[in-house]
This record gives structure tokens, C-alpha cells and sequence, in this order.
């Protein structure tokens, strides 16, 4: 079968006759002889076409159009009548049918009109499922960029602690994106909630109880994020001094309103940081009771040097956001040779420079996504043999590859492992 046809018209024999025309066209057929018996078929997934006489008994041909687009607007309605004229098929027009046909219609303009209302119905429900799709489709998948297996499983970390409800410590170098991983957890867990995001680094002592506990002139951060997430970055930054009360309130989930009531508090907090924390213990610049509170669970937000497989994916990304595409071949060794200290931010800004005019796009050389993995390819192994003195065994280690796989990919890219002894 080609679609579905909804086929609506009180006298039986005519019913009959355009449903058998219709069934040899290749069209699943349903046959109604009035209004009411119409509408039961009806839906806003229905996927195909109602077709339908305009003189009926009671409610007609025009109320059953009404009827149908008050479900769906896109589903498409045919009318057609042996007693048409010109102002009843502006009529119909003007009430959103899309095609209205003529008793006697030859079998060839039947199939034809259906076949074009079954094709816009399957473009219609073709872009709802898409968009369904995409509605479906998780924070961690939409926000975290990458088809590494490392990004992957940075996502599955990411819904792990989401679900869990636990408090998190998010730690990182330099603009992997530690804000954004909370700001994924906070998605996936409760996405209406606040998201309150205090940047600690920026606490003097004389700031740190108003904005994170609230005075009596204003609410706090812990209160604000009341129900939600309270993000606080650069947690290493927070003066010594001014630690114990964070603890305790971590411990109690109670801030003290303006009129010294306690109030209780139901939210998450995840902290984050580019420092060694526990190292910040042991040199007595961090409190240990307040890092094992914070360190409910942990989640590494991994360097782009371990993820190479997504630089050029995020570049791509990044040059979109500012509006540019990147077109034609992509040579991915000028990105892949950059170290990228600062990590995404740093990228980031890189694209915005491209995109800007202001610094140097990938020079064009291998097409397609074939090339682009090649030379990911050629970049980890080159990488591993001069990292290892290309001692073979490490390098096959190092890459988890067999030896023989090792030898057929250096064949293929032309490397040559004694360069780099």
C-alpha cells in the first residue's frame, strides 16, 4: 500500500465503487457513509488523506472539513460532488481543502489528487517525527559536542549524576567546559528550575555570606537556587575563612531568611574547579571536610588533546555559531597540531577568528569524512610512535591495536615508524 484514504459519502454504491478504484490504485482504503462515522477515524496521526462528498445528510461534506482540520490543520481533504460550480470550489478552497473534484472523476484524476495529498501527508509526518526526535533527544546528546568514545562516555557520566540527584564536583582543565557539563546535568534533572551560577574566584571575604547566604536586604544564592541547581565554579577560589560556612549549609540545606527564619532548602550543588583539590588539602588551602562533602561524585571533563576525534567536529561547530559553514576539504592536521591548552574556549575563539576573517581557516586537502578520519588516524599514531620511540608493542598498547592492524594502517597512510626512533 502507497497510504491511507479515509472515503466518506452516503450513497453505497458510489462509496463502493470509488473504494474499489482506489484499493487497485494500491491505496489502503476506509470506507465512512457519513459525518459521524468519519470522525472516529480521524486523528492527528492519521496518515493519509479523507476524501469526501460534499452533499451528505445531516452535516455535510464543509462541517467534516471543519471537523478534520480542528484535529489537524495538515491533514489534507479532498471534497468532491456531483452538483459542483464555481462558487462552491472557492468555497472549499477558501475553507483549506486541498483539491475539490467533480462527479463523474476519471480513475487517472482520482489517483492522481490522492497521490499528491498522501505525499504532502508524508512530509507533514516525516517533519513531526524529526522534530519529535530531536524533542526527545537528551541535554548530554544535544550539548556535548563530540563522536568520541571519551565524549561518550562523558554524556553517559553526565546522565548518571543527573538521575542520582547526588551533588557533584565537576573538575578540568582550563575551558573544558565544566560549566556547561553542570549546566547538562541541571537539563536532564530539572530543566524548569533555577540554574544559579556563583563564580567563587570573584568572592572577596566581605562578599561571600550576601551573595551565597543572602542578608536582609536580598536572597542569597542558595536561596534563589531553592528547587534547582546551584553551580559554584572555581570552588578552589573560596577564602579559607569563609569555608566552614559553606560546609555547614551543605550539611543543614537551611539559610536564614530576612525575618531570621530558617529555611529549608531543596536543591543540587555542583562545584568545579581546575585545581588539585586534594593536593589544596594536604597544603592546608582547602578544607578536607568540605572537599569529601562537595566529592559526592566526581566527574573529569576530558582535555581536547585526549579527545582528537572531536576537534574537528567542534570547529565545525563553532564556525556555525557565528554563521559561517565549513565548506569544501578540511585539513584537520593544523587543528590536531595545536595543543589547545586552553581547550574548548580556546578553539572556540579560533573559530571566531576565522569566521571573523581575522585568522587563517584549515588549509583545503583531503575531501569528506573518509579523509578526515585518516588523518585522526594518521595523528594518533604518529603521535604514539614518537611518544614510545615507536617500540612497536607500546605504540600497539597505547593505541589498543594489534600489531598486524598497526602495520596495515602505517602501510596505508605511508608512515614510516623508524622516523621517529
Amino acid at each position: 500500500m502507497t497510504g491511507h484514504v479515509l472515503l466518506v459519502d452516503d450513497d453505497r454504491p458510489v462509496l463502493e465503487a470509488l473504494g474499489q478504484t482506489l484499493e487497485l490504485a494500491g491505496y489502503e482504503v476506509t470506507m465512512a457513509a457519513s459525518f459521524i462515522e468519519a470522525v472516529d477515524h480521524i486523528s492527528a496521526d492519521f496518515p493519509g488523506v479523507v476524501l469526501s462528498d460534499v452533499r451528505m445528510p445531516g452535516k455535510d461534506g464543509f462541517a467534516l472539513l471543519e471537523r478534520t482540520h480542528r484535529i489537524d490543520r495538515d491533514l489534507p481533504v479532498i471534497l468532491i460532488t456531483g452538483e459542483g460550480d464555481i462558487p462552491m470550489a472557492v468555497r472549499a478552497m477558501e475553507a483549506g481543502a486541498l483539491n475539490f473534484l467533480e462527479k463523474p472523476v476519471s480513475a487517472k484524476r482520482l489517483s492522481k489528487a490522492v497521490k499528491r495529498a498522501i505525499e504532502a501527508r508524508g512530509i507533514v509526518l516525516e517533519n513531526r517525527a524529526l522534530k519529535a526526535r530531536l524533542a526527545r533527544q537528551d541535554a548530554a546528546e544535544r550539548l556535548i559536542i563530540g563522536q568520541s568514545e571519551v565524549t561518550a562516555n562523558l554524556r553517559r557520566q553526565l546522565r548518571v549524576v543527573a538521575n542520582a540527584g547526588s551533588d557533584a564536583l565537576i573538575t578540568g582543565e582550563t575551558g573544558t567546559g565544566k560549566e556547561l557539563a553542570a549546566r547538562v546535568i541541571h537539563q536532564l534533572a530539572t530543566p524548569t528550575a533555577p540554574f544559579i551560577a556563583v563564580n567563587c574566584g570573584m568572592l572577596t571575604d566581605g562578599l561571600t555570606q550576601a551573595v551565597l547566604f543572602g542578608d536582609k536586604t536580598r536572597k542569597g544564592a542558595f536561596a534563589r537556587a531553592d528547587g534547582g541547581t546551584l553551580f559554584l565554579d572555581e570552588i578552589g577560589a573560596m577564602p579559607l575563612d569563609q569555608q566552614v560556612s559553606l560546609l555547614r549549609i551543605l550539611e543543614n540545606r537551611e539559610v536564614e531568611d530576612s525575618l531570621g527564619m530558617m529555611q529549608r532548602l531543596d536543591l543540587r550543588v555542583l562545584a568545579a574547579t581546575n585545581e588539585d583539590l586534594p593536593e589544596m588539602v594536604r597544603q592546608g588551602r582547602f578544607r578536607d571536610d568540605l572537599f569529601f562533602r562537595l566529592d559526592v561524585a566526581r566527574i573529569t571533563i576530558p582535555p581536547l588533546r585526549e579527545r582528537p576525534e572531536d576537534i574537528g567536529v567542534l570547529f565545525a561547530h563553532f564556525l556555525n555559531e557565528h554563521g559561517q559553514e565549513q565548506s569544501g576539504q578540511v585539513h584537520l592536521a593544523d587543528l590536531l597540531a595545536n595543543p589547545w591548552r586552553g581547550n574548548m574556549r580556546e578553539l572556540r575563539n579560533h573559530a571566531a577568528r576565522v569566521a571573523m576573517g581575522l585568522g587563517d581557516a584549515p588549509v583545503p586537502e583531503t575531501a569528506g569524512l573518509s579523509g578526515a578520519m585518516e588523518q585522526v588516524e594518521r595523528h594518533l599514531i604518529e603521535q604514539a610512535l614518537q611518544k614510545y620511540a615507536s617500540r612497536i608493542p607500546d605504540v600497539c598498547a597505547a593505541l589498543n591495536l594489534p600489531r598486524k592492524t598497526l602495520y596495515d594502517k602505517m602501510k596505508r597512510l605511508k608512515i614510516d615508524p623508524a622516523t621517529y626512533r
